[in-house]
């Protein structure tokens, strides 16, 4: 195949507006560049690519020079894959230096005091309804402090009982 001239300059005009938008220094400018530059670069290996043929698949009685090259096509996808990975890369970079920007003097520092107080003052009032609860649980427990020892008492004589208890209800013969 012999290269259109068309896809020629095509490729030699992003090639230029790609590398010339690069060297500004805005990052998106960056990111417009790279991808100026990759679709040239795609373009390169596919005018690099050879004469089209029949499909890269070897059946009987198909002449091997007949086939195109599936090497091409194996480059623009794997070109592809890595500029749309690169593109995601670059706009992750642009989306956080656009948050530090906004930011301001203050940078990753992000100012955690009044959460804090929020949190202590949170802490606080767990501690002394904590201590409120214990207090009303242990009110109770003295004040039914007699009855529950009487129940023990009912409880363990009720033990003895069946551990003195003959196995079976005793009398039967």
């Amino acid at each position: 195949m012999t290269a259109s001239l068309t896809l020629v300059v095509l490729m030699a005009v992003l090639f230029g507006a790609g590398i010339s938008v690069m060297l500004e220094r805005s990052l998106t400018r960056v990111l417009i560049g790279f991808l100026l530059v990759g679709n040239a670069v795609n373009i390169l290996i596919y005018l690099m690519s050879g004469a089209p043929g029949l499909a890269p698949i070897l059946n009987d009685g198909v002449d091997p020079e007949a086939i195109s090259d599936p090497l091409p096509q194996a480059f623009v996808l794997t070109a592809i894959v890595i500029n749309l990975g690169i593109t995601a890369f670059m706009l992750a970079l642009i989306y956080r230096s656009w948050w530090l920007a906004k930011l301001g003097a203050k940078g990753d520092l992000v100012d955690d005091e009044a959460e804090l107080i929020e949190d202590a003052e949170e802490t606080a009032d767990l501690i002394r309804s904590s201590a409120a609860d214990d207090e009303a649980i242990q009110s109770l427990i003295e004040a039914s402090d007699e009855e529950f020892e009487d129940e023990l008492e009912r409880e363990a004589s009720d033990r003895d009982d069946l551990e003195t208890r003959p196995p079976n209800g005793g009398d039967r013969r």
